[in-house]
């Protein structure tokens, strides 16, 4: 695996593209280079200390040409508050890349992508890296409160292969969840046949990922989950972010994010 870095970064660009959703575009050679789709980084939003911790954010995309990753983001407290007023040029403490990511399998050629809200933040590198290899039929499912809160539509549309969006309050695109998505599509398109070579790939709120994992369980295709709990070190040591496993606890930050979903005791 390899090693994080703590390097001062630069901001080349900062974006609001949400009512409370904002887009970083950072450069870093290193963490262009060496960071996986579903791996995250541990931002320092403040020189003081308050907040004293840093701030985990999944990578939304990886740009290895021009050593540049981005960061999607909703404001929802202080530090996240802090970060959306930084500015063109500034440098951000940040560790990374950090945690084990989505695992492609060469014999699967369907990958399922079903994101929730802010779920659909690190799928977008997946997508990418999964556009970059070619040979694979990519879904991309996205569900979101309504349609205020609906994020990277024309990205997905541009990578995969189809895309369907869900709405809670039916205000954009289907009413319902974004399970119901993944069942219909289950159901009405793709054959059981095709099951053994079909992947998951799923991010959002627990609930729905446990929803998918049943969904994925019952029709016996592989599903990899990327799970979300708080976090203060981001490497390991402080065991603030344990998730129940068959295996017993593991990690978030370093044995995920990115699980099996059978491993998972929802």
């Amino acid at each position: 695996m390899v090693m994080a870095t703590q390097e001062q970064c630069q901001v080349l660009d900062q974006t609001q593209v949400g009512p409370r959703y904002f887009k970083l575009t950072i450069k870093s050679l290193y963490i262009a280079t060496n960071a996986e789709p579903g791996q995250f980084v541990n931002v320092r939003v403040d020189n003081g200390t308050e907040p004293l911790l840093r701030r985990p954010i999944s990578l939304h995309k990886i740009n290895r040409e021009h050593q540049t990753f981005e960061l999607l983001y909703e404001v929802l407290g202080q530090g996240t508050e802090l970060l959306s007023k930084v500015t063109v040029g500034a440098k951000l403490d940040i560790l990374g890349p950090l945690g084990s990511g989505f695992k492609l399998d060469p014999e699967k050629k369907i990958a399922i992508l079903v994101g929730g809200g802010m779920g659909v933040a690190p799928l977008l590198s997946l997508a990418q890296q999964l556009k970059l290899l070619g040979g694979r039929a990519v879904y991309a499912l996205a569900g979101a409160r309504d349609k205020n809160c609906l994020l990277c539509e024309a990205d997905f549309a541009e990578l995969a292969n189809e895309k369907v969006i869900a709405t809670d309050d039916g205000s954009y695109g289907r009413k319902g969840y974004v399970s119901d998505l993944l069942l219909d599509l289950l159901n009405n398109t793709l054959e059981a046949r095709h099951y053994p070579e079909t992947a998951i790939y799923a991010c959002g709120p627990k609930g729905m990922l446990k929803a998918v994992a049943e969904i994925a369980l019952q029709r016996q295709i592989d599903c990899q989950v990327s799970m979300e709990e708080k976090m203060a070190c981001g490497i390991g040591a402080c065991l603030g972010c344990a998730v129940a496993t068959r295996d017993g606890y593991k990690m978030v930050c370093k044995d995920g994010p990115v699980f099996n979903a059978k491993e998972i005791v929802w």
